[in-house]
């Protein structure tokens, strides 16, 4: 069985360590952790992972969030995985730092490329892993803080918190969306 972890951020030097950007560094974790490398393709780079007769397509896109659902449904089409076999990972204001996230569905909750998705897609009911990025920002200042980097102290935290999500991925695919869902979402 085949699964797409859709791993949401924006390409390009100037995001490469910002919030906005766990999903990339969620999928960078887990392919350098299992000696794969991504290669250029349509809409993202993309690195296969196999694990227990799972092959899990790990997709960077390359449209920029906004636009994320071009590159999610044309990998879902071109290698013919069902909706249900489906991950986003995502960064998520409303979650502190650290805390992961796993749902079947759900609204976008104002996230762009959740709203680029599904509107493709013409559904939210696909499984999502909501990194949480905390929300230490003022009135009108989201934008800056998402797009901003990582504090001294969160650099120091987040190869722990990126392993952490990165097994939540490998889970969702080995032991099934409800199995995982226990895991990652009663984990400490």
């Amino acid at each position: 069985m085949k699964y797409l972890a859709a791993c949401l951020g924006n390409i390009g030097p100037e995001y490469e360590n910002t919030r906005h950007n766990i999903g990339f560094k969620v999928a960078n974790t887990l392919a350098a952790a299992n000696g794969l490398r991504f290669c250029a393709a349509r809409y993202g780079s993309i690195a296969e992972l196999h694990l227990k007769g799972q092959a899990i397509i790990l997709l960077k896109p390359s449209t920029y969030m906004n636009l994320s659902g071009k590159a999610v449904g044309y990998w879902l089409q071109t290698e013919k995985i069902p909706l249900e076999h489906l991950l986003v990972v995502l960064d998520d204001i409303n979650l502190p730092f650290g805390r992961l996230r796993m749902r079947a569905g759900g609204s976008d909750g104002g996230h762009n490329g959740l709203k680029s998705i599904a509107l493709l897609l013409q559904s939210e009911r696909y499984a999502r892993l909501r990194c949480g990025v905390g929300n230490d920002f003022g009135k009108g200042r989201q934008m800056d803080f998402v797009l901003g980097q990582w504090t001294d102290n969160e650099q120091t935290l987040l190869p722990e918190y990126l392993t952490r999500a990165a097994d939540a991925v490998k889970a969702f695919a080995a032991i099934g969306l409800e199995r995982a869902m226990n895991v990652v979402n009663t984990a400490k």
